[in-house]
């Protein structure tokens, strides 16, 4: 790699410089057919690029060194058809760049920051404006703080699936508005290990159908029945793969979440004992209302199969050492 190109990368590109070198004729050559790609005309006059760009819809530039927009007309002219936007593992620490990006993208849906260092700045109002459309919105491993979060998402009416994960959270921040239209957080491998923590996101997003608390040591579910209810009313799926929990009511706490479907459940202290066949058809018997399980689906002959076994196998404990729905 020659030195010029090792200070470019040092110091930083523009969204426009990558854009143009990684879907230059050259290195993207326009191909006709259904998904390979829009042949966009010369941008504006002046622009150095080259005779066109053959852009698709989805553009994936990631860990290329981008630090700032560039160009913003020229964005504008070249993104106006960009739905999706890959933008992980770059230098912007910029919320303002990002922003400059963004607000000259009218179809954006998804966009990804993952491994940006932006939590080295601060996300005004102002600028979250531009991020209004947006239905799915990746910051992992951003460090972005709850209060950027919270600025967010009071200016993302229409987002469906934020992830947040490998944030170093050990807490939660409510916020002072609640998410009418969040259906899927995405909150792995972070510091949450108190059950005070995460019914926060239960207040915070009240029509969530999918929350993934995997690896964050979640130790217990310190919650009533009826508190449950309401907190997650909507909630269908809910994985909590390597979590601390360690009780058999932790279990079947599960239950009291309306609409649950789906549980993961891999990797907890409490299963440690048991067989791979006897982990599963003991967590059946206890949740009759899951359809799949760590992934799969729950057969009628499954189900049967897991009741009979649970019968069995607590058929000699005393009255008062009984499950619940025993005794």
């Amino acid at each position: 790699m020659s030195k010029e190109r090792n200070m470019e990368l040092s110091s930083g590109r523009s969204f426009m410089q990558v854009l143009c070198e990684k879907y230059s004729p050259e290195n993207f050559p326009y191909r006709r057919g259904p998904g390979v790609g829009v042949h966009v005309p010369a941008g504006p006059q002046g622009s150095p690029m080259k005779d066109r760009l053959n852009l698709p819809s989805i553009l994936v530039l990631n860990s290329c060194g981008i630090r700032c927009a560039g160009d913003e007309n020229e964005i504008a002219a070249f993104c106006a058809h960009v739905s999706e936007l890959d933008l992980s593992d770059n230098k912007l620490e910029d919320w303002n760049e990002v922003s400059k990006i963004v607000s000259n993208v009218p179809q954006l849906e998804f966009l990804n920051l993952s491994s940006n260092p932006l939590h080295m700045s601060v996300l005004e109002q102002t600028c979250a404006v531009s991020f209004s459309r947006l239905r799915k919105l990746v910051l992992n491993n951003s460090k972005a703080s709850w209060e950027t979060v919270h600025i967010l998402l009071r200016e993302l009416p229409v987002l469906e699936e934020l992830f947040l994960c490998l944030n170093d959270y050990e807490t939660v921040s409510c916020s002072p508005v609640c998410s009418q239209s969040l259906k899927l957080l995405h909150i792995t491998d972070n510091n949450l290990h108190d059950w005070t923590e995460i019914r926060k996101l239960g207040i915070m997003f009240p029509h969530l159908d999918t929350l993934i608390l995997a690896n964050n040591n979640v130790m217990a579910i310190e919650d009533t029945d009826d508190s449950l209810t309401r907190l997650f009313p909507n909630l269908r799926s809910i994985s909590l793969h390597n979590s601390g929990l360690n009780c058999w009511e932790d279990i079947d706490k599960l239950n009291s979440f309306p609409k649950l479907e789906e549980v993961r459940l891999l990797g907890i202290p409490l299963l440690q004992p048991y067989s791979t066949e006897e982990r599963r058809k003991l967590v059946l018997a206890r949740l009759p209302s899951v359809s799949k399980l760590n992934g799969s689906v729950v057969t009628d002959g499954e189900r049967e199969d897991s009741e009979r076994f649970f019968i069995r196998f607590h058929l000699d404990l005393p009255q008062e050492e009984l499950p619940f729905r025993f005794s």
